[in-house]
């Protein structure tokens, strides 16, 4: 039972598949509610593991990628099909490909790693994927003033600049800090 939440992350994780494809083929409708079971799985999953004490290294790093997973994922055929900019899309995953790359350089040159989401970072995530949700629910013919829609861009463009420059700036210190120390 204390895999549990693992379980249900990665079928979150699959669940990405039929998200993609339903999206591609423009079953709006069937992707909303889909995106409902992701987010009722989200936080079954984080119940699950916070009241049975079930939490894992490896939940730990599965939920944030299911996460990651779905939001790249639905960006991509949403940019294809014409719902986003590509810019933005490229810099979404511009900003986490950096993170990761700074990670592993920070891993290697410092060892031990351990990063915390900061709160601009949990913002940017909602700010991602509620306009990812706003896009799919206009996409389905729902009225979403346009003009929302293009600020939400904006900010989500600005939240993933300031994310993505923080982590930089903070693990670049930390890194010099390392360095100094060896």
């Amino acid at each position: 039972m204390k895999q549990l939440p693992n379980i249900i992350t990665i079928l979150r994780i699959l669940l990405v598949i039929p998200i993609m494809i339903l999206l591609a083929r423009q079953h709006y409708a069937l992707v909303l509610w889909l995106f409902v079971v992701a987010a009722l799985s989200d936080a079954l999953d984080g119940y699950l593991a916070r009241r049975y004490h079930w939490q894992s290294w490896l939940g730990s790093v599965l939920d944030p990628l299911a996460d990651k997973v779905m939001l790249v994922g639905s960006y991509l055929v949403l940019a294809w099909s014409g719902w986003l900019p590509w810019w933005l899309v490229i810099m979404v995953i511009g900003r986490d490909v950096v993170i990761l790359l700074g990670a592993g350089m920070y891993r290697w040159r410092c060892g031990s790693l351990h990063i915390a989401p900061t709160a601009i970072s949990k913002a940017n995530t909602l700010l991602q994927m509620l306009l990812g949700i706003l896009v799919i629910v206009f996409a389905a013919g729902l009225l979403v003033p346009v003009v929302l829609l293009q600020a939400l861009i904006l900010v989500v463009a600005l939240t993933t600049l300031w994310s993505g420059l923080g982590y930089v700036l903070e693990w670049s210190a930390r890194a010099r800090v390392c360095r100094q120390r060896t």
